[in-house]
């Protein structure tokens, strides 16, 4: 490899939960100093992810990146790019058609991007908040696809890079536990989940249960929905004072 990798570390944050809770994962275990955060503006139809991503970085005190991709919203198709409505409910384990917010190809695309842009900046580890047991079963989540795009990568750039998953196989409950052990919970609070881009969470979307179960199995509060129902009863409050 021509450029000799450090132990620092890229991690891809969306500014999601997931991907703050790997944030802090990554922190705890490389020092603040040495982790980098990279985030994909690929015409998402909601740009408050973009905000999240970009306050929680701020937050955590690590040094992000934005880079722009316009391919997946110039090829459509699906509910996160286009005017499509999200499914709502948790689907089945058994289910075996993908959901309408699959984007095809999107986590190796941004996966490969990534381990270039760590190639480029001299860092040895990736770090990605995809988990296979995430019911919505995108098949660019499983470890064995991961793991042979770890090689194709190591192969197609001589180089030493390696893909984290430390959600690989959490249940939801299980990431909100880790995201207390590694100190998350206050950048929880600005991530944004909701496949409907509502803040508050819409509550009601695939992508909001999933979340909230979570949380109701952890025995935690979700710092999100207490900040911002704290705001929309501060909201109320004004207008009725105003009326």
């Amino acid at each position: 490899m021509k450029n000799a990798p450090d132990e620092g570390a890229l991690v891809v944050l969306s500014g999601g939960q997931d991907s703050t809770t790997c944030l802090y994962w990554a922190i705890q275990r490389w020092g603040r100093e040495r982790v980098q955060a990279l985030t994909f503006d690929y015409g998402q139809r909601h740009r408050v992810e973009l905000d999240s991503a970009r306050a929680i970085a701020e937050l955590a005190g690590v040094r992000q990146t934005v880079l722009p991709i316009d391919t997946f919203a110039r090829m459509g198709g699906n509910a996160l790019t286009d005017d499509i409505i999200p499914e709502s409910g948790v689907r089945a384990d058994d289910d075996a058609a993908l959901p309408n917010t699959f984007v095809p190809g999107r986590n190796l695309i941004f996966l490969t991007f990534a381990a270039a842009f760590a190639y480029q900046k001299g860092l040895a580890h990736v770090v990605t908040g995809v988990a296979q047991t995430d019911y919505s079963g995108y098949p660019d989540c499983r470890e064995n696809t991961l793991k042979s795009l770890e090689l194709a990568l190591r192969l197609g750039m001589d180089s030493r890079v390696t893909l984290h998953t430390p959600l690989m196989f959490l249940t939801k409950a299980q990431t909100v536990h880790l995201a207390q052990d590694v100190g998350a919970m206050s950048a929880l609070a600005l991530s944004h989940t909701c496949y409907n881009g509502a803040v508050p969470p819409c509550g009601e979307c695939a992508a909001c249960l999933l979340r909230a179960q979570g949380f109701a199995q952890a025995g935690a509060i979700d710092p999100l929905i207490e900040r911002t129902g704290r705001a929309r009863a501060d909201e109320t409050v004004n207008q009725l004072t105003l009326c």
